[in-house]
């Protein structure tokens, strides 16, 4: 396995991924996967189906202990500290936002939708609900869309606003990381390239772990990209030396180049 992209002198990594070993049942997830994700950083983790990369979010939040029959081996850090030991499960996963392939609205106002995980923790002042529901539909690129119907339900909106909603929502929890599970599915085009220019732009304030099916998107936005075949981690380096003539696998090579998957 190729990891010399996995190396960062400069700072601390965000998080840590060591041995990480997944099984549902019998059946292998993730093969004993190691390497450590940078602050502020855009990571692509491309690969074909069943390769492990929605597993590997899963863990990262702790929602895969919402799959029965699940075993994991291995550790997760968050700033040094694993998560398993987190007794907040709650309060980890506000630092850790997780978007998922397809829009899950909740049955509120899009004003609701972005206000309720800060309410639940606690805000209470109009104002302050204003100001969050505002910046956070601003980061999503959709308050302009929806500003004068924030009391439509939020499931009224096209599949592309659904989407763009639901990356508000998840930004209103302020995550210190942003998981993004194939977001383009049910997104057009240019919606996806909208959500993109979003993503370049919160980069500055969090770091990102973008899974796609999309290679070209993890060429346009990752600093860095790890390709996972069957469960392992094959190799993680540069964008640049991922898609380039000779990355570290031949494996590498024949997934970016189309020859499988």
């Amino acid at each position: 396995m190729n990891t010399n992209g996995n190396r960062n002198s400069q700072t601390a990594p965000v998080i840590e991924i060591n041995d990480l070993t997944v099984r549902y049942g019998d059946t292998p997830a993730l093969n004993g996967i190691s390497f450590d994700v940078y602050k502020n950083e855009i990571l692509g983790i491309i690969g074909p189906a069943q390769s492990g990369k929605t597993t590997l979010l899963k863990v990262i939040n702790r929602t895969l202990e919402f799959t029965a029959g699940t075993t994991v081996e291995g550790s997760v850090k968050l700033d040094g500290v694993d998560v398993n030991t987190v007794g907040d499960v709650y309060g980890l996963r506000r630092r850790i936002g997780m978007v998922l392939p397809l829009p899950v609205g909740l049955p509120l106002s899009i004003y609701d939708n972005v206000a309720f995980a800060p309410r639940t923790a606690g805000v209470r002042a109009k104002s302050e609900l204003d100001e969050i529901v505002e910046r956070c539909l601003q980061q999503a690129a959709l308050w302009d869309e929806v500003k004068d119907r924030l009391n439509t339900l939020g499931t009224k909106l096209s599949g592309g606003q659904q989407q763009r909603l639901t990356i508000a929502r998840a930004l209103s929890h302020q995550p210190e990381i942003l998981c993004l599970d194939e977001f383009s599915i049910a997104v057009d085009p240019i919606t996806t390239m909208r959500i993109e220019d979003v993503l370049k732009e919160l980069r500055a304030e969090m770091t990102i772990l973008l899974v796609t099916n999309l290679i070209q998107q993890a060429k346009r936005l990752a600093n860095r990209t790890a390709f996972m075949l069957n469960g392992d981690l094959v190799e993680i380096d540069t964008t640049d030396v991922i898609f380039s003539d000779s990355p570290g696998s031949q494996a590498t090579y024949d997934y970016v180049n189309g020859n499988f998957g």
